[in-house]
């Protein structure tokens, strides 16, 4: 976010408005107890072996805005490095059709994803969903959101349009830094589920981590990041974020 309070109050309503949400998702009307939780309740399930084994991620994409298969690989290699799962992670994808809104809310891209997931968690194989939209957010500096306990939201048009060109970062680094950000909130970072070992927290940008080096530092999900790829890597996780993984469940 460009402004301190945008940031701090897209969070709260983030986190917030997930521990209101009742109603079942319309194509799997079992699945409101397990994916109808506030960002970070998963937590724990994601980062260790305890319960789940195995993690299935469900990428869905509008028409046009197919996902970047480098920057799959890299979340892939960035999750089998923290989250304890011996039986493996797997990413499936799927095209769906694409939104007649050119901006969406959190509440427009909740019934999207109600109305098309179909990879939930069961036996001991946990389910992530990852949406990738046509549109922009309400906010269009922001790239990304997790929106949900095992939700997330990526935006395409607002990611293609700073990426990929000349002049620009490639599609690859700008999409798998969203992409690694946003399953850092699920994992419970910063503060979101993952007790902090270490005070890191930013508190001018909400649940995020106070090391500007850090993936989780609040620009890896808006238009900040831009300058940081155009001359740079994907940010890693720092020791801070490490440590927070590993006191509850991670690698």
């Amino acid at each position: 976010m460009k402004t301190l309070i945008l940031t701090t109050v897209l969070f709260f309503l983030l986190s917030t408005s997930c521990k209101k949400e009742s109603t079942a998702f319309s194509n799997n009307p079992d699945a409101n107890d397990m994916h109808n939780k506030a960002v970070g309740a998963s937590a724990n399930h994601l980062l260790s072996s305890a319960t789940y084994k195995s993690l299935k991620i469900e990428i869905q994409y509008m028409t046009g805005y197919a996902p970047d298969a480098a920057a799959m690989s890299h979340l892939q290699n960035v999750l089998n490095s923290y989250l304890n799962k011996p039986s493996g992670i797997t990413v499936v994808t799927k095209e769906i059709s694409a939104s007649a809104s050119t901006t969406l809310s959190i509440d427009q891209v909740r019934t999207i994803e109600e109305q098309n997931r179909t990879v939930f968690t069961t036996g001991d194989q946990l389910g992530v969903y990852v949406l990738y939209t046509n549109g922009n957010f309400t906010e269009n500096n922001v790239l990304g959101a997790a929106f949900r306990n095992t939700s997330i939201v990526l935006f395409g048009k607002t990611i293609h349009d700073n990426s990929g060109a000349i002049g620009q970062t490639s599609r690859t680094k700008l999409e798998g830094a969203v992409l690694d950000h946003e399953f850092g909130h699920i994992i419970g970072l910063v503060d979101l589920g993952s007790t902090m070992q270490t005070n890191h927290k930013d508190a001018a940008h909400g649940n995020h981590c106070n090391n500007t080096n850090c993936l989780m530092y609040y620009a890896s999900e808006t238009t900040d990041i831009l300058g940081i790829l155009l001359t740079g890597n994907i940010p890693p996780f720092d020791a801070n974020c490490i440590a927070d993984m590993q006191a509850n469940g991670g690698k």
